[in-house]
């Protein structure tokens, strides 16, 4: 039954019943939704972004905190441009506005396939990270689940794997509301706050003392402010993916897209600004034992339910940000895989019209790197914001090179717009890049270039087998010397259906059996006579037991009477009606099929003999 009903049920369960290939354009995702899907990954890092800037100017002393303010603004200004970036390659490219995409054709190949492998790196570890930080959040409030950290991550990403398998659109359901709790209890805290602060009803925070277990103060320089910012610019994460998902818009999807894309960057900056400068006002400290999403909704709050709401949503967000990698990798991996820079397999939908190769990659990847780290977001950090910076710096240098070579009307400010773009992200990179490096940045800068060699060998693969299976010049092939063989072991039902069969192939078809035992040889032969259908039969001596040994010299002999001789070999084999039952049969043709598949004109054909309950 394992092949049968209790699979396809099991997987109705999880995925939904098939959808027909012209429901594909009724999947696509309308604003509200596409907002949810596309905006998790962006979303979540309001909740730590402010956290990362305050941890590096601590370093400092608390007095170089006060620079978290002109940080986050810097920031923002950094987040327009990007934002306006975006909306200008949106319209260039309707077809999907991809890094890959966008670079590839603007500044190359290898650039096309950095930006591509920077991003797929970077989507797996949005995925490690962003699930490792939920249940760091949920292990902090219990923490009895500790000891069980990876497995609930392994759970989590299967969970939202299953969810994405589903559709789309469905999956925007599913994760949207998490998504709008976010933001509303996010807006809530921000506006209560400023109301608080303007009213003079909150005090500051501990306003004294380092981060339990900071090192001694040291001067600030300004490497330590441009850590500071570019820790921060973490906030960035994510921006690329309502770009590298237009097809996923309903129509029309470029303004569809260019709307959420605005809609995205207004309520990022309007979160992470609103963080930042309340953490200004009110004096946080970032501390080891409380973020400072939750210092600063204690504060505003004075604990109860809305704090607990906060601390909740975060915690749903941080988990749920993996929802745009899982929405994004599998749509570039079928960008790629269409150029012919990853398997084929990547381009196919599966029943829910959803690239499921690319998700059920994207999840396994994720859980195995979880499982190495230990579901430890402090060892992914380093790793991370590597690879989107990367595809960030790329993309807006590709499209400062296309209004250069295009000029259309007002393209010097598009390339002013895009080159200030790339310059700054090319900056928050460089510093992110030397001072993450030997922290374990360097595992990405090394997995790229490998990535970029895979990336080269399976397009040079497929090359090579269109140009040998290319028609052009090919003159048809030479005449064709046919050899027929039945594989017997004893003679049954099955092999006198394969014999039947064999004969419709070639009338001198005939019979191999390989002797192992000379009594079984002498009892097969007398039953031959009467049932074998008069296909003469070929008896093989094996002095040393061996099956294969002899079958594969004899076959060899008929190879070479002729240059362009085939030998198909008939495999009789019966097909037991309990899945279980197969492990009390020997696997004779399992272990034929796999000597024959890589020699050269040879055939292996089943005739399987089904038998009843």
């Amino acid at each position: 039954m394992i092949g049968h009903v209790p699979v396809n049920q099991l997987k109705r369960l999880l995925v939904g019943t098939p959808l027909p290939t012209a429901q594909s354009r009724h999947e696509r995702l309308g604003k509200t939704t596409a907002l949810a899907v596309f905006a998790s990954d962006n979303l979540s890092s309001v909740a730590y972004a402010t956290e990362e800037i305050l941890r590096v100017l601590i370093l400092a002393g608390a007095a170089a905190l006060s620079l978290s303010m002109p940080i986050g603004f810097a920031i923002a200004i950094v987040i327009a441009v990007v934002i306006s970036s975006y909306r200008q390659t949106i319209g260039e490219y309707p077809q999907g506005a991809s890094d890959y995409l966008v670079a590839k054709d603007n500044l190359g190949t290898f650039a096309g396939l950095t930006a591509g492998g920077a991003l797929l790196i970077d989507y797996t570890l949005t995925v490690a990270v962003s699930v490792s930080a939920g249940v760091a959040a949920i292990t902090s409030a219990a923490p009895v689940l500790y000891p069980y950290r990876v497995g609930l991550c392994v759970f989590a990403i299967g969970m939202v794997a299953v969810g994405n398998l589903r559709g789309l659109r469905e999956s925007g359901r599913l994760f949207a509301l998490p998504s709008y709790l976010f933001i509303a209890g996010f807006v809530v805290m921000i506006v209560i706050g400023f109301g608080r602060y303007m009213l003079g009803g909150v005090g500051g925070a501990s306003a004294a003392g380092p981060t339990t277990g900071a090192p001694l103060e040291g001067p600030l320089t300004a490497f330590l402010v441009l850590r500071a910012f570019a820790s921060g610019a973490v906030a960035l994460t994510g921006i690329e993916a309502v770009a590298d998902g237009v097809p996923a818009f309903k129509p029309p999807e470029v303004r569809n897209a260019r709307a959420v894309l605005v809609m995205l960057g207004t309520i990022m900056m309007t979160l992470f600004l609103g963080t930042t400068v309340l953490a200004s006002l009110f004096s946080i400290v970032p501390r080891d034992e409380e973020t400072v999403v939750s210092q600063l909704a204690w504060l505003v709050f004075g604990g109860g339910p809305l704090y607990y709401y906060v601390q909740a949503a975060s915690m749903l967000i941080l988990v749920l940000a993996a929802n745009t990698a899982f929405a994004d990798f599998p749509r570039l991996a079928f960008f790629m895989a269409r150029d012919g820079y990853l398997p084929r397999q990547f381009g196919n939908r599966g029943d829910r019209l959803v690239f499921s190769n690319g998700v059920l990659i994207l999840a396994v990847t994720a859980a195995i790197l979880t499982w190495l780290f230990e579901g430890s977001t402090h060892a992914l950090i380093p790793l991370y914001a590597v690879g989107v910076f990367t595809s960030f710096t790329l993309s807006q240098s590709s499209m400062v090179r296309r209004w250069f070579t295009t000029r259309p009307e007002g393209w010097w400010w598009r390339a002013t717009l895009n080159g200030t773009g790339a310059a700054t992200t090319g900056l928050v990179l460089i510093v992110v890049a030397a001072a993450k490096f030997l922290d374990g940045a360097w595992i990405v800068v090394v997995l790229l270039a490998g990535l970029i060699v895979v990336f080269l060998a399976i397009r040079s693969h497929y090359d090579e087998v269109a140009h040998q299976l290319s028609l052009e010049g090919y003159d048809g092939p030479p005449p064709m010397q046919h050899t027929v063989l039945v594989l017997v072991g004893d003679l049954h039902r099955g092999v006198v259906e394969a014999l039947q069969y064999a004969k419709t192939l070639s009338p001198d078809a005939k019979a191999v059996y390989v002797e192992l035992d000379p009594e079984r040889t002498h009892r097969l032969e007398e039953r031959w006579v009467k049932f074998g259908l008069g296909v003469p039969l070929i008896v093989l001596t094996s002095p040393y037991r061996s099956l294969l040994g002899p079958l594969l010299e004899y076959i060899d002999k008929l190879l070479t009477r002729d240059g362009n001789h085939v030998v198909t070999i008939v495999l009789p084999e019966f097909i037991p009606a309990r899945w279980w039952q197969h492990l009390l049969h020997n696997q004779t043709a399992l272990l034929v099929k796999g000597a024959m598949l890589f020699r050269k004109n040879v055939i292996v054909t089943d005739v399987p003999y089904h038998l009843r309950h």
